[in-house]
């Protein structure tokens, strides 16, 4: 009875791995840690390639969303005028695919400590991020990005006061 377990377990396992498309999962790696690497060398030209016509980034905050153009604008600017650098220590990524409902297609999520130096400063941030990257025709489609902007603002010396009415 055991080794009939045994060799039923042994083919369901063969029969999943054989049909199991790792492809899909392994391109939809690469192409974040081509996003990644286009996010530490600034390089806006490879970042607005990565992304789909049809681009949407959420967050930090909730109700923060911006679309491809502004997107890429947006980075030339902070390029330009704010950051020195972008560094990713500790960077993993790892895919999901949700079969339906609003979120259905293929996931990559990337989470990693970063930091970042900013111009014309000595001053540096550290902060946790995660980003949610869904996947469509080889390109970023939609991301979530989660991180605590407070935390970044302390460590470049900024305060917060209580407002009391």
């Amino acid at each position: 009875m055991k080794a009939l377990l045994f060799s039923t377990m042994l083919i369901f396992c063969m029969i999943t791995a054989c049909n199991t498309d790792n492809s899909t999962e392994q391109n939809n790696l690469a192409l974040i840690e081509k996003y990644v690497n286009a996010v530490e060398n600034l390089d806006h030209t490879t970042m607005e390639n990565l992304l789909h016509d049809d681009y949407l980034g959420l967050g930090p905050s909730y109700g923060d969303s911006i679309r491809k153009k502004e997107a890429v604008e947006n980075w030339q600017v902070l390029v330009s005028n704010l950051y020195e650098s972008i560094k990713y220590h500790r960077s993993r990524n790892a895919t999901v695919k949700i079969n339906d409902g609003e979120n259905k297609g293929d996931w990559v999520s990337n989470w990693a400590e970063l930091t970042i130096k900013y111009k014309h400063t000595d001053e540096t941030a550290t902060i946790w991020a995660n980003s949610i990257y869904l996947i469509k025709d080889n390109k970023i489609i939609k991301s979530y990005t989660f991180y605590n902007e407070a935390d970044a603002y302390r460590q470049l010396g900024f305060t917060y006061t209580e407002i009391n009415d």
